[in-house]
This record gives structure tokens, sequence and C-alpha cells, in this order.
């Protein structure tokens, strides 16, 4: 091998896919409970203003998060020249995020923004293609297409409502969005964890995006009647920010670190199929066939993009 083949071989490295191990273990647990996470919110905000629940939940996320982090590397610095990245990541993947998540669900269906977040393996590809950053294999296209048919079958199969109409547009648009917003935030990521572990970009980022979700927050904020929320609510709060928030986002920055963005991300369209399951066991909802094909397609379409090799 010359020099020059020895460089370019260097400049793309390929990561061999269809090992399956602790990491796609963690993936499940994540999916496993941000499945049952979309009944603990609902619940909770029952009791809550939509972005007061938001901002609180990042508030004690950013600070178990940080805790975290001293206990267990107990350093907390970073590269001076790393501080804006941190704070970009921050506003990506969390403020901007999450207030088009919580706007946009807000204004339209369960399964129209279930089917929309769908997206998010497709929306990774293409911009870690366009950026030079990840590239997939055809595999993990076919991967990612199955995934996003099996999602739809589940969709369709547990009736929940899809629309194209004018009344859900607005929320449709905002969900889409956001969809590439969070794609843009973990293609972006990969490259800092090259550097940084997931505990410590997770933490750091968190912090830096934490603040702004709170300033968007102040009027729901002072319009919450903190002492009327009941300790089920509160329960809820601390179970969507220890376990969704704080553990999830380490989870997903782990898997972006090991197996790659796309194959991480489609992991996350098994989420309607665990809180179909949950809701199935506790609410004694149906599981038709049609749902349970969907859901074959989607650990086909996981199969497939963890079988392929990315660049």
């Amino acid at each position: 091998m010359n020099k020059t083949q020895a460089v370019s071989k260097l400049q793309t490295p390929k990561t061999a896919g269809g090992t399956f191990g602790l990491i796609d273990l963690m993936l499940l647990t994540m999916i496993l409970i941000w499945g049952i996470n979309f009944a603990v919110v609902k619940a909770a905000l029952a009791e809550m203003t939509p972005l007061g629940f938001n901002s609180a939940r990042f508030v004690l996320a950013s600070a178990l998060t940080l805790l975290l982090l001293r206990l267990i590397e107990g350093n907390v610095g970073f590269a001076r020249g790393d501080w804006w990245r941190f704070l970009g990541l921050g506003l990506i993947g969390n403020t901007c995020y999450q207030v088009l998540f919580i706007n946009g669900i807000d204004r339209t269906t369960a399964g129209n923004s279930a089917l929309l977040l769908a997206t998010t393996p497709i929306f990774i590809s293409l911009i870690g293609a366009a950026v030079g950053i990840e590239r997939v294999e055809k595999l993990a296209w076919v991967g990612v297409f199955f995934s996003f048919a099996g999602i739809l079958m589940v969709i369709v199969g547990s009736n929940k409502e899809l629309s194209l109409s004018r009344e859900t547009i607005q929320g449709d648009v905002l969900i889409l969005i956001g969809a590439a917003v969070w794609s843009l935030y973990t293609v972006l990521a990969k490259p800092m964890l090259a550097r940084y572990s997931a505990l410590k970009l997770t933490a750091l980022a968190m912090i830096g995006g934490t603040p702004f979700i709170v300033l968007f927050s102040i009027p729901q904020l002072l319009a919450q009647d903190w002492t009327a929320v009941s300790w089920r609510g509160w329960l809820g709060l601390f179970f969507s920010a220890s376990m969704a928030i704080a553990l999830g986002y380490i989870i997903w920055n782990s898997g972006i670190s090991k197996v790659g963005g796309t194959r991480t991300a489609v992991y996350s369209n098994l989420s309607p199929v665990i809180a179909t399951i949950f809701a199935w066991l506790t609410l004694g909802e149906a599981i038709t066939a049609l749902m349970v094909m969907g859901a074959a397609m989607i650990f086909l379409g996981i199969y497939l993009t963890r079988r392929s090799r990315q660049r």
C-alpha cells in the first residue's frame, strides 16, 4: 500500500455492522423509556402547562447530568475553543427541537406526529452524507425504508388519526422541521463524540440549551400553579427528566458514538410500538394484526440497518 492509499483509507474509515451487543441493549432500553414516557407526559400535562413542564424537566435533567458528570468523570472541563460547539448543540438539540416539538404536537394529531418523527433516520442519512460526516450503504437505506413502512402500519393498525387537513398543517410543518433539527444535532454531535464522552457532551450541551428553553417558557412558568400539582404530577416530571431526558440523551449520544447516527435513529421508530404495548397493558387497548406486522417490519429495518456498514 502506498502513502496515498494509506491516507485515503484513514480518511474514509468504515464501521462494520452486524454485531449486536451492549449498545443495542442500551438503545432498546432508551426506546422502552421513551415509549412509557408518552403516557407519563400525557398524565403530567393534565396538571401542568406544556412549556412549564418542559422547562422544569430540562432544568432538573441538566442538574442531574452535571451531577453524574462530576461523580463519574470528576472533570467537567473542555477545550476553550469548543464552548461555542456545545452552545450550538444545546441550542439545536435542546432549545430549537423542544420548542418545535412541543408546539407542533399541540397542533397536530398523534398519528401525524409519530409518522413525521419517523423521518429522522432519513434526515440523518441525508445530512450526514451532505456534510461528509457519515455515509451509509444501500442496505441501511433499505432498513430505513422498512422501518418507516413499519411505523406507518403500526399507526394505521392502532387507529391513530392521520390527517392532511388545514387544521393540522401548521403542527405537521413544525414536527417535520423538528425532526430535521434533531437530525442536524445528531450529525453534528458525532465529531464532538470523538473527543468527549457521551455523558460530558450530554451534560454540557444541555446546560447550553436549557436557559433558552426557560426563557421561551417564562409566561407559562409564571401562569402555572405549582402548589396544585399532585404527587403523581411531580413523579411524572421526575421520571421524564431523569429517565427520558437525562438517561435517554446519554444513551442516544452513546449510540451515535458507537454505531453512528442513522443506526441509532432507526431504533427510535420503535417508540410507538412500545407506547402501544404499554397502552395495551395499562389501558386494555387492542393490538391488531396490522400493528404486529408493522412492529416486525420495524425490527427488520433495524436488523438491516445494523447489518450495514457506514463510512
